[in-house]
């Protein structure tokens, strides 16, 4: 059989493909391999028969290794560069070969043809891709291990419909960019190969070829489920339905634990500097794992009261000062800490016991890195061309291109990935209001109008309401949150009704207020009580939670603890004050790590948080007051059952500017529960100060932030506090109270025996 096959060959006088086709090959620009390279049938001599076509050009020698005979059979090399053909008589059809190849070394190792195998992308796939509603993309995009004809490898597909040739390469082809270039699926410009015996681990890139501008580049995979450790930019095969899950039970309970009249209290967490590992002097400065993550931030979170944890973002991002930001891989957790498996294994952890887990989600834009989405393929693929449109000059960074159905349908599979692959509990948006506006952060002429002439991005607004659909529909229970700091109304409302569609918004301008009248020294707060009360003039137009979150911790701003005026009493007795009076206003919580103990310096992703502040009374004092008010916000349904209607709210007295005394009425659904909470923001207890209360009976101080175990005063109020049937400030019974200085308390009315 070889001498016979031998013979055929060197009668064929030429090649059984035009030149042209050998040329763009071997030249890197034949944007559909698959058409020259691999087997086809054809006809030599007036005779059907198989030819097998190899692009090997560091290889010295290839052999075809038939099965059916254990034979091999040597290819010809048709050009000089490494173009190899064999003909085969015997076969009109391809058959399940391999290729035995021989370096210039002398040698020899065998391999699949990734050529030989059909493609994983049916032509509806793309279809709906090219329309953007392929929102499971993450399912064939990428890289995806798969057994094909029995032999186990990875399917390859990227979109780059701008690109002259893209290539998988990787230590499997020594970065060559010429052995295993993809085939062009030319009307939806999406590229595909499978590649046989990659085993999972193995890192990749796509090389690209620009048939614009001639210009190259090696990408990471836009789809890729697991990256390279930064400073590493290269992609990893990796297979995400490895994990058993056991969260059953918390999945069918989370709608009902979700909910708007549940409470959410939710601590917002930077992975990478909550704790550093203690495992040997020269590894202390070490991520935790996400395993490690789980069992200590999951315990902590309990010991608190906490209900969810946020996760700055853990999209992978190339630079640690980003925070996550500056995202690169939409459908990768961050290596720092672990594989994907490892990740699933702290959401898993996480709901076992009873914790809920947000990601910040951030489809606004994304950083200019080489191996990242920006100029992906030659041209302005994920990003608006105008910089006009496409830039953040503030952040450096780039905008999606919101009008694209292939990008609309890239970030709506990365939503629903993430809600679905890692059953997150929830998407909190980031940098929503720079969505929204055209002109955001932008002056004069550096702006590009609407349509009709408006500074409304209504591609954008189109996306978020699809998301929040799609989210909605696909993942019941969950929950989706806008960082929106503008007033575009209807935030929370439903998209059928004209609103973008999300659960929750974070209620910037809450925090601003408060912030800036805590800062203030109480002589002054007087003059300032509108910051405390003016919330309440919209708080019940969206549903909001209430955050102090990382930004306000960072870049000079000082930490929560060092913005409060006064001396290091009064520092802590602010800031307790402050959390209390969070914990009564109606809204949903977040507070970011480290201020529940009261870290005097600024957050910096690049260390732990201060843990040895507990050393001091003061610090584990903070502490327990922090716990104890989220436990009473869990427990009592006043606290936090009607969050979003007059209903759950009244005011007792707003006017006392003069002595900064604030009071007001919070109910649950049933009318009898309700928590009465009494502000004195300034460092002068107030003894015998009476206050109006709605209902008789006796009440009883639930909650003091001023009681010595939290390191205050201790000015209080004996039990019981009866309300004596005197009408004040427009309530039919009223009490004289004790109110301790720079400080909240919470009464509750006893039930009758």
């Amino acid at each position: 059989m070889a001498t016979s096959l031998q013979a055929n060959l060197s009668t064929a006088q030429q090649p059984t493909v035009h030149p042209a086709d050998i040329a763009a090959i071997i030249g890197g620009y034949h944007g559909a391999p698959y058409d020259v390279l691999g087997p086809h049938t054809v006809t030599v001599a007036g005779a059907p028969c198989l030819s097998i076509r190899a692009f090997r050009p560091l290889d010295a020698q290839v052999f075809v290794l038939d099965p059916k005979d254990d034979q091999r059979y040597p290819m010809q090399r048709v050009d000089a560069a490494g173009f190899f053909e064999a003909i085969f008589p015997q076969y009109q059809q391809p058959f399940a070969y391999r290729f035995l190849m021989v370096d210039p070394a002398g040698q020899a190792h065998a391999l699949e043809d990734p050529y030989r195998f059909a493609f994983y992308l049916t032509e509806y796939d793309m279809y709906l891709h090219n329309e953007g509603n392929f929102i499971y993309s993450y399912d064939k995009l990428g890289a995806h291990i798969r057994v094909v004809d029995g032999v186990q490898g990875v399917n390859f597909a990227v979109w780059a419909p701008n690109a002259l040739r893209v290539s998988v390469i990787g230590p499997f082809n020594g970065w060559d960019n010429r052995t295993h270039a993809m085939q062009l699926h030319n009307k939806f410009g999406i590229w595909e190969i499978f590649m046989p015996n990659l085993p999972e681990g193995m890192e990749y890139k796509y090389a690209m070829k620009s048939r614009l501008l001639n210009y190259e580049v090696d990408k990471a995979d836009p789809y890729s489920f697991y990256s390279q450790v930064r400073p590493g930019t290269s992609s990893r095969i990796w297979d995400i339905d490895k994990h058993v899950w056991q969260d059953d039970q918390w999945l069918a309970t989370r709608a009902e634990r979700q909910a708007l009249d549940k409470p959410l209290n939710i601590y917002e967490v930077h992975l990478g500097s909550w704790k550093r590992a203690q495992r040997a002097p020269a590894e202390n400065n070490d991520f935790l794992s996400y395993q490690d993550l789980a069992h200590q931030l999951v315990a902590y979170a309990q010991q608190m009261g906490y209900t969810h944890l946020e996760l700055l973002p853990i999209t992978e991002h190339p630079f640690d000062g980003s925070w996550g930001y500056q995202t690169t891989g939409y459908f990768a957790p961050t290596s720092r800490f672990g594989t994907p498996d490892d990740f699933q294994y702290f959401v898993d952890y996480c709901h076992q016991n009873q914790i809920g887990v947000i990601l910040d989600w951030v489809p606004a834009h994304f950083p200019k890195d080489a191996h990242g989405l920006a100029f992906f393929d030659g041209t302005h693929l994920y990003e608006h061309s105008d910089p006009r449109l496409g830039e953040h000059v503030d952040w450096g960074t780039k905008i999606f291109n919101f009008g694209r159905n292939e990008v609309h349908n890239f970030l709506v599979s990365s939503a629903i990935f993430w809600l679905k692959k890692y059953h997150l509990d929830g998407l909190r948006v980031d940098a929503v209001a720079s969505m929204l506006y055209l002109d955001y952060s932008r002056e004069g002429q550096a702006w590009l109008p609407n349509r009709y002439g408006g500074r409304e991005n209504l591609e954008a607004i189109d996306f978020i309401r699809r998301f929040n659909n799609l989210a909605h529909a696909e993942a019941p229970g969950i929950l989706t949150i806008a960082e929106e700091s503008t007033s575009w109304p209807m935030v929370t409302r439903p998209t059928y009704t004209g609103g973008l569609g999300f659960d929750l918004k974070w209620n910037m301008g809450w925090m601003h207020d408060m912030l800036g009248y805590m800062q203030d020294d109480p002589i002054y707060r007087r003059f300032h009580q509108g910051q405390v009360t003016f919330s309440l003039i919209y708080a019940f137009t969206e549903n909001f939670v209430l955050p102090f979150s990382h930004d306000e911790v960072v870049h000079l701003k000082h930490s929560m603890l060092d913005k409060m005026p006064g001396d290091e009493w009064q520092k802590f007795a602010n800031l307790r004050a402050l959390y209390a009076y969070m914990t009564g206003h109606p809204g949903k919580k977040l507070l970011f790590m480290g201020d529940e103990f009261g870290q005097w310096g600024e957050w910096s992703e690049a260390r732990s948080l201060d843990w040895h502040l507990l050393a001091w009374p003061l610090h584990q004092q903070m502490q327990k007051f922090v716990a104890e008010i989220n436990h009473l916000y869990l427990r009592e349904p006043a606290l936090h059952q009607v969050d979003f209607s007059w209903e759950g709210f009244q005011w007792i007295d707003f006017n006392d500017a003069d002595q900064s005394v604030l009071s007001f009425v919070r109910r649950s659904m049933a009318a009898a529960e309700q928590m009465i909470i009494v502000c004195n923001f300034t460092p002068v207890p107030r003894l015998g100060y009476r206050v109006g209360l709605p209902l008789p009976g006796n009440y009883g101080e639930v909650m003091n932030s001023d009681w010595p175990q939290f390191g205050g005063s201790g000015v209080g109020n004996g039990q019981p506090i009866v309300a004596e049937p005197m009408s004040w400030q427009n309530c039919p019974y009223s009490a004289t109270l004790n109110l301790p200085p720079l400080a909240v308390i919470m009464l509750k009315l006893e039930p009758v025996k």
